[in-house]
């Protein structure tokens, strides 16, 4: 059986990082038996979260993950054509290597009180020494990734702007459908779904989430599919 290693469920939805949600949720859509580890990304193959075991394979990263998936389980998009799969593609790496840095933004440096949520979702088990210390060295490492990737260059506004219209693109293409590319769901939108869910439905607050809240679409989709696949919850 597969191990998933990813953080502690907290706030209500499945994993506040949009990328264990997603795994968690391809998991889910597939209908693969898996078992939850939880974990931090200190000890993680590629110092991150989500990865996997299986047997003796040992994956990280999300892409790498979903690929062996793919290969050894089931593909969610084998019947997707060659348009499909470029869609697919281009609003992965949206919400990927975009909109993620927005939300980043968010919870480790807009306000203080969004970080300190975050803080004790991430780090809460841990002794309060150890919890402030590893939360501060985290919280510096993270806010040099978000300046480093360059959305920490821009102001507030600038950085919600661009993140309102990754939600546009994403309302616009979801569109009235059950899913972002027809009536079956695909890796693409237990990617969105992963990445949605961590903005309307979790107590960080700032004008990316209320923008999205806006978009009625977007969230009867998120409520919809954790309703379908994590009724559990």
């Amino acid at each position: 059986m597969i191990k998933l290693y990813q953080f502690e469920r907290t706030w209500g939805i499945p994993n506040l990082s949009p990328f264990c949600c997603k795994i968690e949720t391809y998991l889910r859509m597939t209908d693969i038996e898996y078992d939850i580890k939880p974990a931090l990304p200190f000890s993680a193959p590629k110092g991150k979260l989500p990865f996997i075991e299986d047997g003796n394979e040992a994956l990280g990263d999300s892409s790498f993950i979903v690929a062996y998936l793919k290969s050894t389980y089931q593909d969610l998009d084998k019947t997707l054509n060659d348009t499909e799969r470029a869609i697919s593609l281009a609003m992965q790496r949206l919400l990927d290597e975009h909109l993620f840095w927005a939300v980043m933004y968010t919870r480790w440096q807009y306000t203080d009180a969004n970080w300190q949520i975050n803080k004790k979702a991430i780090f809460g088990g841990l002794p309060p020494i150890i919890r402030d210390i590893a939360g501060s060295v985290w919280r510096q490492k993270i806010k040099q990734q978000i300046y480093g990737h360059g959305t920490g260059r821009h102001q507030a506004e600038e950085i919600f702007m661009l993140g309102k219209q990754d939600i546009d693109a994403l309302s616009t293409t979801l569109d009235n459908k059950q899913y972002f590319l027809g009536n079956q769901p695909t890796t693409l939108d237990a990617s969105a779904f992963g990445h949605l869910i961590n903005i309307v439905r979790c107590p960080i607050e700032s004008p990316l989430k209320e923008y999205a809240l806006s978009k009625r679409n977007l969230t009867d989709y998120v409520d919809r599919i954790k309703e379908e696949y994590y009724h559990d919850l």
